[in-house]
Protein backbone atom coordinates (compact mmCIF):
# COMPACT_ATOMS: atom_id res chain seq x y z
CA UNK A 1 0.00 0.00 0.00
CA UNK A 2 1.27 3.30 -0.51
CA UNK A 3 1.11 5.79 2.26
CA UNK A 4 1.12 9.16 1.50
CA UNK A 5 2.97 11.05 4.10
CA UNK A 6 4.67 14.33 4.29
CA UNK A 7 8.38 13.95 2.70
CA UNK A 8 10.15 14.63 5.62
CA UNK A 9 8.27 12.79 8.55
CA UNK A 10 10.62 10.69 10.47
CA UNK A 11 8.79 7.40 10.09
CA UNK A 12 9.60 7.67 6.19
CA UNK A 13 13.02 6.12 6.71
CA UNK A 14 12.16 4.02 8.70
CA UNK A 15 9.84 1.96 6.73
CA UNK A 16 11.35 2.48 3.73
CA UNK A 17 14.16 0.49 5.17
CA UNK A 18 11.74 -2.26 5.64
CA UNK A 19 11.01 -2.51 1.65
CA UNK A 20 7.50 -0.38 2.91
CA UNK A 21 5.93 1.81 -0.30
CA UNK A 22 5.83 5.22 1.07
CA UNK A 23 4.16 7.89 -1.23
CA UNK A 24 5.43 11.24 -0.68
CA UNK A 25 3.04 14.15 -1.28
CA UNK A 26 5.41 15.18 -4.52
CA UNK A 27 4.71 11.73 -6.01
CA UNK A 28 1.30 11.67 -4.96
CA UNK A 29 0.30 14.95 -6.87
CA UNK A 30 0.83 13.38 -10.65
CA UNK A 31 -1.46 10.26 -9.40
CA UNK A 32 -5.40 11.07 -10.43
CA UNK A 33 -7.19 8.80 -7.58
CA UNK A 34 -9.16 9.87 -4.48
CA UNK A 35 -6.44 8.02 -1.33
CA UNK A 36 -8.35 7.35 1.77
CA UNK A 37 -8.28 9.92 3.97
CA UNK A 38 -7.10 8.29 7.72
CA UNK A 39 -6.78 10.38 10.60
CA UNK A 40 -4.65 9.53 13.38
CA UNK A 41 -4.94 11.18 16.85
CA UNK A 42 -1.97 9.92 18.89
CA UNK A 43 -2.42 10.20 22.69
CA UNK A 44 0.88 8.19 22.89
CA UNK A 45 4.19 9.89 24.77
CA UNK A 46 6.59 8.38 22.03
CA UNK A 47 5.03 10.13 19.24
CA UNK A 48 7.66 8.90 16.68
CA UNK A 49 7.43 5.34 17.39
CA UNK A 50 3.78 5.18 17.37
CA UNK A 51 3.43 7.27 14.17
CA UNK A 52 5.74 4.48 12.81
CA UNK A 53 4.14 1.24 14.43
CA UNK A 54 0.63 2.65 13.25
CA UNK A 55 1.76 3.22 9.52
CA UNK A 56 3.68 0.11 9.53
CA UNK A 57 0.50 -1.81 10.10
CA UNK A 58 -1.48 0.24 7.16
CA UNK A 59 0.90 -0.70 4.72
CA UNK A 60 -0.03 -4.04 3.32
CA UNK A 61 -3.11 -3.49 1.17
CA UNK A 62 -3.12 -1.93 -2.49
CA UNK A 63 -5.39 1.23 -1.48
CA UNK A 64 -3.59 4.81 -1.49
CA UNK A 65 -3.72 6.12 1.74
CA UNK A 66 -3.63 10.18 3.13
CA UNK A 67 -2.15 10.24 6.69
CA UNK A 68 -2.93 12.99 8.79
CA UNK A 69 -1.64 13.65 12.58
CA UNK A 70 -3.35 14.93 15.52
CA UNK A 71 -2.84 15.95 18.37
CA UNK A 72 -4.68 17.90 21.40
CA UNK A 73 -4.49 21.53 21.82
CA UNK A 74 -5.14 21.18 25.35
CA UNK A 75 -1.91 19.10 26.16
CA UNK A 76 1.56 19.75 24.95
CA UNK A 77 3.40 16.53 24.20
CA UNK A 78 6.67 16.56 26.83
CA UNK A 79 8.63 13.64 25.34
CA UNK A 80 8.60 14.85 21.51
CA UNK A 81 9.95 18.01 20.08
CA UNK A 82 8.13 20.93 19.49
CA UNK A 83 9.20 21.21 15.98
CA UNK A 84 7.90 17.56 15.20
CA UNK A 85 4.73 18.44 16.73
CA UNK A 86 4.35 21.69 14.43
CA UNK A 87 5.61 20.20 11.61
CA UNK A 88 3.85 16.95 11.57
CA UNK A 89 0.46 17.80 13.43
CA UNK A 90 -2.53 19.57 13.44
CA UNK A 91 -5.38 20.05 16.24
CA UNK A 92 -8.84 19.67 15.62
CA UNK A 93 -9.15 23.33 15.07
CA UNK A 94 -7.77 22.62 12.04
CA UNK A 95 -9.68 19.33 10.92
CA UNK A 96 -12.85 19.97 12.10
CA UNK A 97 -14.46 21.09 8.75
CA UNK A 98 -12.88 18.16 7.12
CA UNK A 99 -14.04 14.54 6.46
CA UNK A 100 -12.29 11.43 7.37
CA UNK A 101 -12.83 7.95 5.90
CA UNK A 102 -11.09 6.28 8.64
CA UNK A 103 -10.05 7.57 12.58
CA UNK A 104 -7.32 5.87 14.90
CA UNK A 105 -7.54 6.87 18.35
CA UNK A 106 -4.25 5.65 20.10
CA UNK A 107 -3.69 4.66 24.02
CA UNK A 108 -2.58 6.97 26.38
CA UNK A 109 -0.64 6.74 29.66
CA UNK A 110 -3.85 7.71 31.96
CA UNK A 111 -5.76 4.84 32.56
CA UNK A 112 -5.51 5.05 36.43
CA UNK A 113 -7.39 8.79 36.00
CA UNK A 114 -11.20 9.32 35.81
CA UNK A 115 -11.38 9.69 32.68
CA UNK A 116 -13.00 13.43 33.19
CA UNK A 117 -9.38 14.04 35.42
CA UNK A 118 -7.56 13.63 32.44
CA UNK A 119 -6.55 16.98 31.20
CA UNK A 120 -7.70 16.63 27.96
CA UNK A 121 -10.99 15.30 27.91
CA UNK A 122 -13.55 17.83 27.00
CA UNK A 123 -11.57 18.01 23.63
CA UNK A 124 -11.23 14.48 23.61
CA UNK A 125 -15.13 14.37 24.02
CA UNK A 126 -15.61 16.93 20.95
CA UNK A 127 -13.61 14.84 18.75
CA UNK A 128 -15.42 11.86 19.10
CA UNK A 129 -18.55 13.53 18.86
CA UNK A 130 -17.58 14.71 15.76
CA UNK A 131 -16.22 11.73 14.40
CA UNK A 132 -19.74 10.22 14.84
CA UNK A 133 -21.06 12.44 11.57
CA UNK A 134 -17.63 13.06 10.07
CA UNK A 135 -15.51 9.99 10.14
CA UNK A 136 -16.83 6.79 8.43
CA UNK A 137 -15.23 3.96 10.96
CA UNK A 138 -13.26 4.53 13.87
CA UNK A 139 -10.53 2.39 15.57
CA UNK A 140 -9.77 2.80 18.84
CA UNK A 141 -7.01 1.27 20.87
CA UNK A 142 -6.26 0.43 24.29
CA UNK A 143 -6.96 3.81 26.69
CA UNK A 144 -8.61 5.27 23.60
CA UNK A 145 -10.81 2.63 23.36
CA UNK A 146 -11.77 1.99 26.58
CA UNK A 147 -12.22 5.92 27.02
CA UNK A 148 -14.56 5.44 23.15
CA UNK A 149 -16.65 3.17 25.15
CA UNK A 150 -17.18 4.96 27.79
CA UNK A 151 -17.98 8.11 26.41
CA UNK A 152 -20.91 6.61 23.36
CA UNK A 153 -22.00 3.67 25.79
CA UNK A 154 -21.60 4.89 29.28
CA UNK A 155 -19.22 1.26 29.82
CA UNK A 156 -17.04 1.77 32.79
CA UNK A 157 -13.33 1.15 32.95
CA UNK A 158 -11.94 -1.14 36.43
CA UNK A 159 -8.48 -0.82 37.57
CA UNK A 160 -6.75 -4.71 38.07
CA UNK A 161 -5.46 -5.93 41.35
CA UNK A 162 -1.92 -6.25 38.97
CA UNK A 163 -1.18 -4.70 35.60
CA UNK A 164 -2.16 -6.90 32.56
CA UNK A 165 1.39 -7.25 30.84
CA UNK A 166 2.75 -9.59 28.08
CA UNK A 167 1.73 -11.42 25.20
CA UNK A 168 -1.14 -13.39 25.64
CA UNK A 169 -3.42 -16.03 23.27
CA UNK A 170 -6.86 -14.93 21.84
CA UNK A 171 -10.37 -16.72 20.35
CA UNK A 172 -12.26 -15.21 17.86
CA UNK A 173 -15.67 -15.47 19.14
CA UNK A 174 -17.10 -14.04 15.53
CA UNK A 175 -15.21 -15.71 13.24
CA UNK A 176 -17.31 -14.69 10.45
CA UNK A 177 -16.52 -11.17 10.50
CA UNK A 178 -14.46 -9.85 7.74
CA UNK A 179 -12.44 -8.40 9.68
CA UNK A 180 -10.69 -11.64 11.31
CA UNK A 181 -10.25 -12.34 7.63
CA UNK A 182 -7.26 -14.33 7.37
CA UNK A 183 -6.99 -15.07 11.02
CA UNK A 184 -5.90 -18.39 13.03
CA UNK A 185 -8.50 -19.50 15.94
CA UNK A 186 -5.86 -18.58 18.53
CA UNK A 187 -3.33 -15.68 17.81
CA UNK A 188 -1.25 -13.97 20.10
CA UNK A 189 -1.74 -10.09 21.03
CA UNK A 190 0.55 -7.61 23.48
CA UNK A 191 -1.23 -6.22 26.36
CA UNK A 192 -0.37 -3.40 28.85
CA UNK A 193 -3.19 -1.65 30.91
CA UNK A 194 -3.43 -1.55 34.67
CA UNK A 195 -7.52 -1.04 34.15
CA UNK A 196 -10.09 -3.23 31.80
CA UNK A 197 -13.31 -3.29 30.84
CA UNK A 198 -16.13 -6.13 32.06
CA UNK A 199 -17.71 -8.09 29.11
CA UNK A 200 -20.85 -7.95 31.35
CA UNK A 201 -21.15 -4.61 31.02
CA UNK A 202 -20.42 -4.50 27.13
CA UNK A 203 -23.50 -7.15 26.96
CA UNK A 204 -26.16 -4.85 28.39
CA UNK A 205 -25.53 -2.73 25.20
CA UNK A 206 -27.66 -4.59 22.51
CA UNK A 207 -25.57 -2.18 19.57
CA UNK A 208 -22.35 -3.79 20.58
CA UNK A 209 -20.75 -7.12 19.82
CA UNK A 210 -17.65 -8.99 21.82
CA UNK A 211 -15.66 -10.15 18.53
CA UNK A 212 -12.70 -11.66 20.47
CA UNK A 213 -10.98 -12.06 23.93
CA UNK A 214 -8.70 -13.35 25.76
CA UNK A 215 -8.71 -15.85 28.92
CA UNK A 216 -6.13 -14.39 30.84
CA UNK A 217 -6.27 -10.44 29.23
CA UNK A 218 -10.18 -10.53 29.03
CA UNK A 219 -12.17 -9.02 26.03
CA UNK A 220 -10.17 -7.53 23.31
CA UNK A 221 -11.88 -6.27 20.03
CA UNK A 222 -15.64 -4.96 20.61
CA UNK A 223 -17.48 -3.97 17.60
CA UNK A 224 -20.83 -2.05 16.50
CA UNK A 225 -23.65 -3.12 14.30
CA UNK A 226 -22.63 -0.83 11.60
CA UNK A 227 -18.78 -1.40 11.71
CA UNK A 228 -18.50 2.38 12.02
CA UNK A 229 -16.76 1.76 15.69
CA UNK A 230 -14.20 -0.95 16.57
CA UNK A 231 -12.59 -0.59 20.30
CA UNK A 232 -9.28 -3.09 20.81
CA UNK A 233 -7.70 -3.46 24.09
CA UNK A 234 -4.47 -4.60 22.88
CA UNK A 235 -1.63 -3.84 21.19
CA UNK A 236 -1.47 -5.28 17.89
CA UNK A 237 0.92 -1.99 16.63
CA UNK A 238 3.33 -3.47 18.98
CA UNK A 239 7.03 -3.90 17.89
CA UNK A 240 9.01 -6.85 19.63
CA UNK A 241 10.84 -4.66 22.27
CA UNK A 242 7.91 -2.61 23.15
CA UNK A 243 7.36 -4.26 26.04
CA UNK A 244 10.83 -4.94 26.65
CA UNK A 245 11.42 -0.68 26.93
CA UNK A 246 8.61 -0.39 29.24
CA UNK A 247 9.27 -3.23 31.57
CA UNK A 248 13.19 -1.50 31.90
CA UNK A 249 11.34 1.59 31.67
CA UNK A 250 9.92 1.31 34.94
CA UNK A 251 12.71 -1.14 36.44
CA UNK A 252 14.43 1.60 36.39
CA UNK A 253 12.26 4.10 38.49
CA UNK A 254 12.17 1.04 41.23
CA UNK A 255 8.46 0.05 40.42
CA UNK A 256 9.42 -3.36 40.54
CA UNK A 257 7.44 -4.56 37.72
CA UNK A 258 6.33 -8.16 36.88
CA UNK A 259 8.36 -9.65 34.05
CA UNK A 260 6.17 -9.27 31.27
CA UNK A 261 3.97 -12.83 30.40
CA UNK A 262 4.97 -15.32 28.06
CA UNK A 263 7.08 -12.48 26.45
CA UNK A 264 10.27 -13.27 26.84
CA UNK A 265 12.22 -16.54 26.18
CA UNK A 266 11.89 -18.75 29.51
CA UNK A 267 10.92 -15.72 30.70
CA UNK A 268 14.69 -14.02 31.25
CA UNK A 269 14.82 -10.25 30.58
CA UNK A 270 18.44 -10.80 29.65
CA UNK A 271 17.26 -13.02 26.24
CA UNK A 272 15.70 -10.84 22.90
CA UNK A 273 11.79 -11.33 22.65
CA UNK A 274 10.57 -12.65 19.28
CA UNK A 275 8.04 -11.26 17.03
CA UNK A 276 4.91 -13.72 17.15
CA UNK A 277 1.98 -11.19 16.30
CA UNK A 278 2.99 -9.17 13.15
CA UNK A 279 0.61 -10.90 10.90
CA UNK A 280 -2.27 -10.46 12.96
CA UNK A 281 -0.85 -6.65 13.12
CA UNK A 282 -1.23 -6.56 9.53
CA UNK A 283 -4.18 -8.02 8.81
CA UNK A 284 -6.66 -6.31 11.48
CA UNK A 285 -5.43 -3.14 9.92
CA UNK A 286 -5.71 -4.45 6.90
CA UNK A 287 -8.74 -6.06 6.79
CA UNK A 288 -10.51 -3.08 8.73
CA UNK A 289 -9.46 -0.57 6.01
CA UNK A 290 -10.45 -2.71 3.01
CA UNK A 291 -13.92 -4.16 4.64
CA UNK A 292 -15.24 -1.40 6.97
CA UNK A 293 -13.56 1.90 5.22
CA UNK A 294 -12.59 1.38 1.23
CA UNK A 295 -15.91 -1.00 0.62
CA UNK A 296 -18.37 1.20 2.03
CA UNK A 297 -17.06 4.54 2.03
CA UNK A 298 -18.64 7.53 -0.06
CA UNK A 299 -16.10 8.62 -3.31
CA UNK A 300 -17.05 11.70 -2.27
CA UNK A 301 -16.81 12.70 1.26
CA UNK A 302 -19.78 15.06 2.16
CA UNK A 303 -21.48 17.11 5.14
CA UNK A 304 -23.56 14.87 7.77
CA UNK A 305 -23.71 11.66 8.75
CA UNK A 306 -21.28 9.39 6.31
CA UNK A 307 -21.70 5.91 7.74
Amino acid sequence: MPIKIQDDLPARKILEDEHIFVMTEHRALTQDIRPLKIMILNLMPTKIETETQILRCLSNTPLQIEVDLLQTKTYQAKNTSEEHMLAFYQTFDEVKDRRYDGLIITGAPVEMMDFEEVEYWDELCQIMEWSKTNVHSTFHICWGAQAGLYYHYGIPKYILDEKISGVFKHRLLNPKSRLFRGFDEVFEVPHSRHTQVRAEDILKVPELKIMADSPEAGVYIVGNDSGSQFFVMGHSEYDADTLAKEYFRDLGKGMNPKIPAHYFPNDDPSQKPQMRWRAHGTWIYSNWLNYFVYQTTPYELKPGHIR
